[in-house]
């Protein structure tokens, strides 16, 4: 628990912090809890089951932690009132149909009016629901078994 060690390690091993080229540094299965298992070896490269249901495959010559990120309740814990949230620096989230119609395109209107549009959108006008934002032709497509869900 804890090492940090080439992906060559047995199947079914629980890792986090993992890299996705050597040297790098961790890049995949950082946030707390997070958990990535070790599913096949196959030539050079180790096949992962990461968090969000993605399998990927990985070099073996990368380096990963061994064993869960701590902290694995922190999603559980009520922050009880607006202030606790504000000591986080998060700010408060205004929705964009209380806004004018400079601040926000679901802005204006008499009263309690809805969006308007066909589709709700960002403040800057762009699709806010579904609008997929990966490059159709990433170079680590090839790596990816399966997307995520």
């Amino acid at each position: 628990m804890g090492n940090a060690l080439p992906l060559s390690m047995p199947l079914g091993t629980a890792m986090h912090n993992i890299e996705i080229t050597r040297g790098r540094g961790g890049q995949l299965a950082r946030a707390a809890g997070a958990i990535v298992k070790l599913i096949a070896k196959e030539g050079k490269s180790a096949t992962l089951r990461l968090p969000s249901g993605e399998v990927r495959l990985v070099s073996q010559n990368c380096l990963a932690t061994v064993g869960q990120v701590g902290n694995v309740g922190v999603n559980q814990k009520s922050l009880g009132r607006a202030g606790s949230k504000c000591w986080l620096g998060k700010r408060p989230v205004v929705r964009g149909v209380v806004m004018n119609p400079v601040d926000h395109p679901h802005g204006g209107g008499e009263g309690k009016s809805p969006i308007g549009r066909k589709k709700p959108t960002t403040p800057w006008g762009y699709p806010a629901l579904g609008r997929r934002t990966r490059k159709r032709k990433k170079y680590s497509d090839s790596f990816i078994l399966r997307r995520r869900k």
